[in-house]
């Protein structure tokens, strides 16, 4: 069964929102991590918010440094989790999912294939730990407060969730790299 995994960047108080916003530093360590969940993935899973700000961008990068992203992403099947777009047309290899995202998800996973990547998409990641959908959460948690009314990863009345920490890798511009699997 194909694994679904989610890599997110957060800061000490745990905003997920706009990391291009409070994120100093990108290391090769970081780059190296990323670069494993691009090798061991070939489906990506997208909420409504990252489709439709990643739409208008991605298809258009052809060349520099994230020519390589560009490329993967916009050649890998896309799933669009959504209950208010209608279409995602706009974007090639990407379909939305109608009906029940569980039932979708489940399937994906039962498929052939690599892992299945959460791209952002930050409540999508809560909704699938909630329904225990996720199987591995990838947390670059970068030493900063980044505040300001953002949004958390995880909301204060947020329900108990249990995980196991895989592995801890500090990195050379003080961000840790944590890998954790909910507990079942």
């Amino acid at each position: 069964m194909r694994k679904v995994v989610s890599g997110l960047f957060v800061s000490l108080d745990g905003v997920a929102q706009s990391p291009n916003e409070w994120q100093f530093a990108f290391d090769e360590e970081m780059g190296a991590a990323l670069g494993k969940t691009l090798e061991s993935a070939d489906t990506i899973l997208l909420g409504r918010v990252t489709f439709t700000e990643w739409a208008g961008y991605w298809p258009t990068v052809t060349d520099g440094e994230d020519a390589g992203f560009a490329k993967w992403i916009n050649d890998s099947p896309k799933y669009v989790v959504s209950s208010t777009l209608e279409s995602v047309d706009d974007w090639a290899n990407s379909t939305l999912i109608n009906g029940d995202p569980a039932a979708a998800i489940e399937e994906l996973r039962a498929g052939e294939g690599k892992d299945i990547t959460v791209a952002g998409s930050p409540t999508l990641v809560r909704s699938l730990l909630e329904q225990d959908l996720l199987d591995e959460l990838v947390l670059l948690i970068h030493p900063v407060v980044a505040g300001e009314g953002r949004k958390k990863l995880f909301a204060d009345d947020a329900a108990l969730k249990k995980l196991e920490l895989v592995s801890a890798q500090p990195t050379s511009s003080g961000v840790i790299i944590a890998t954790y699997r909910p507990t079942r």
